[in-house]
């Protein structure tokens, strides 16, 4: 059984042109399962992850305006409830996409937790941004007032950011696995995990922080032996100098020609960079090939058509 792990990012569920309300997420994400949806048709065995930046920005900003009403909900809970969320909306949405081709596929939603280690330096320098953009005034009363660190992102504003410790285990891999050899369409790892460290008495506890979702469907795509990796984002592949006169685009790239252009500050933390990083992770360790794309472009992706292809030989 040939399976591939898409990576959806928390972006591709929201139009910037719309109000962030739950209504249009719905209609985003019912847009954006149509090309999975005829992956599903033409025999593709799939597992789908995803982001959750914006959501559980939204929902962290809610919890902190309200704190004088009802207690703050830590971002363990927040990764918690837009998986069920986005979840719920994903397989909703696929579920009706399938059924329209009239293919009888079940799809279900799998709350995942990601076990990182306790020691990670992650916890002391917080890098990953979640929630909307600021602007400079606007972030330095968040700062201020909350507490926040926001760092500033060329072009386009202030974002907070979180700790993102390194993922090592998902708790929830053999039920997943199973899924999979039973024929289910699984959602799973959303937002990159719920983050848990293992406590001096054996037990799992959440941790404030937010998992990379990238890091994690690569290593999901390993534990499940997946040929392949889709991770979609908001470009249409890869560029060498992006953002400049001279961007590039890359449609085919060996692992070690990617590892150059990463040691040449080709890919910014917080743009390309984890993305990069998380597929020659997977690549390294006995992965097959990552596709980079845009979402919707990500049945072409799949089909080796679309977005930049990566493999650690040629």
């Amino acid at each position: 059984m040939h399976l591939t792990v898409l990576a959806l990012g928390g972006n591709a569920l929201v139009d910037p042109e719309l109000p962030p309300t739950v209504e249009n997420q719905i209609a985003v994400t019912e847009r954006a399962v149509e090309p999975i949806a005829d992956l599903v048709h033409a025999g593709e065995s799939l597992v789908i992850t995803h982001g959750n930046g914006p959501q559980v920005g939204f929902m962290a900003l809610r919890s902190a305006l309200s704190r004088s009403q009802v207690h703050e909900v830590p971002l363990d809970a927040l990764v918690a409830d837009t998986q069920g969320a986005i979840g719920y909306m994903l397989q909703r949405a696929l579920r009706e996409a399938l059924i329209r081709r009239g293919v009888p596929a079940e799809v279900v939603t799998v709350v995942t937790e990601v076990e990182v280690d306790p020691r990670d330096r992650a916890f002391g320098a917080p890098t990953k941004p979640i929630g909307q953009f600021y602007t400079e005034a606007e972030a330095q009363v968040l700062a201020d007032e909350r507490g926040w660190v926001l760092h500033e992102y060329a072009h386009r504003g202030w974002r907070r950011v979180v700790p993102s410790p390194r993922p090592w285990r998902i708790v929830q891999v053999g039920t997943i696995r199973r899924l999979v050899a039973s024929g289910v369409v699984v959602v799973c790892c959303g937002g990159g995990g719920i983050p848990v460290v293992r406590g001096t008495d054996g037990a799992l506890r959440g941790v404030e922080g937010v998992i990379d979702k990238d890091w994690t469907s690569a290593l999901l795509a390993r534990r499940l032996d997946a040929e392949g990796l889709v991770i979609s984002t908001g470009v249409d592949r890869i560029y060498r100098d992006f953002g400049t006169d001279r961007a590039t685009p890359i449609d085919r790239i060996t692992a070690s020609e990617l590892r150059a252009l990463a040691a040449r500050d080709q890919f910014p933390a917080g743009s390309m960079g984890p993305k990069v990083q998380a597929a020659l992770s997977y690549l390294r360790n006995g992965g097959h090939s990552v596709t980079i794309c845009h979402p919707d472009a990500l049945a072409r992706a799949v089909r080796g058509e679309a977005g930049t292809r990566i493999e650690e030989s040629p």
